[in-house]
């Protein structure tokens, strides 16, 4: 069983935001599997496909992004998800929108949710999917990840979007660094 978290804010207020780059990301791959978020447990909501038989869980932690290994932890406990079998898809200030960068374990760069998560499973040993919403130096930090992306921006993320439609199949059947070489 693979649990695939994107990290976000609930709430109609966050859509579309920055920060959200991640809960957007599953949606594209739910989107493309049919299925909805119909699940609601563990402080997140999440779905359930299938890749040749095999469980993928798709899990929007629902407790905000600084929160969110409080959610990740639960659900892994519950469903005996050893760290390995975990792929965070999260928003990165230091790349430019649209960019994915995969890597096998990493601090996350100041990223609270993944300073939370790693707090949690006591170890920053944990997959990593970013993908890039750019930076404003001028702007707050804080107002500037909670900032809708412009239609430019838009319009790239979809690109990388409909690239992530095979990404639990591609979790499940390539090795980790085949996954990051197609992926980076």
């Amino acid at each position: 069983m693979k649990l695939i978290v994107g990290i976000g804010n609930p709430g109609k207020q966050y859509e579309n935001t920055r920060h959200n780059v991640g809960f957007m990301a599953l949606d594209a791959i739910a989107k493309a599997h049919n299925v909805d978020f119909n699940e609601s447990k563990f402080k997140s909501i999440y779905t359930t496909i299938r890749v040749n038989g095999e469980k993928v869980i798709l899990m929007k932690p629902e407790t905000y992004v600084n929160l969110s290994g409080t959610a990740l932890i639960s659900m892994m406990n519950y469903f005996n998800i050893d760290k390995d079998d975990v792929l965070v898809i999260y928003d990165d200030l230091a790349l430019p929108v649209g960019k994915v960068r995969v890597r096998p374990k990493g601090s996350g760069g100041g990223h609270n949710g993944i300073k939370n998560i790693a707090s949690h499973l006591k170890t920053s040993d944990v997959k990593q999917f970013r993908i890039g919403i750019g930076n404003n130096p001028i702007m707050n930090r804080a107002d500037y990840v909670l900032g809708k992306f412009s239609k430019e921006d838009m319009e790239i993320l979809k690109m990388v979007f409909k690239k992530l439609e095979y990404l639990p199949e591609d979790l499940e059947h390539l090795t980790f660094s085949d996954f990051m070489s197609k992926y980076n």
